[in-house]
């Protein structure tokens, strides 16, 4: 089991930076790959940015070089780094770890991007 808790979230200027963190215990030795996704009101959820446990990154098109994922060296800490932010950058933002073929999510945490 991997138990994930998301922290950095709120109300943000267009064009301003925030810094998500996600926190991971349990099986973390299992985890395989790390994500951020997000979910706006009224549209599905989608993959913001994710890294293997070998570090290789991706990431949307509609984030690339604005948003930064990373992972300490403990692999307890996922966390994604969010500059030039833009009012469609407003959503709900999960984080999810891959572990022994199952998919753990967090409870979210709430950007709003808006002046």
């Amino acid at each position: 089991q991997v138990q994930l808790v998301e922290s950095g979230g709120g109300l943000v200027q267009p064009g301003g930076s925030l810094r998500l963190s996600c926190a991971a215990s349990g099986s973390i030795f299992s985890i395989n790959a790390m994500a951020w996704y997000r979910q706006a009101p009224g549209k599905q959820r989608e993959l913001v940015a994710q890294m293997t446990s070998r570090g290789s990154t991706t990431y949307a098109d509609s984030v690339k070089g604005r948003f930064t994922i990373s992972r300490d060296n403990t692999g307890t800490t996922m966390s994604l780094q969010m500059n030039s932010l833009k009012p469609e950058d407003t959503a709900v933002y999960y984080c999810n770890a891959g572990a022994n073929r199952m998919n753990y999510w967090g409870k979210g945490t709430l950007v709003t991007v808006s002046s």
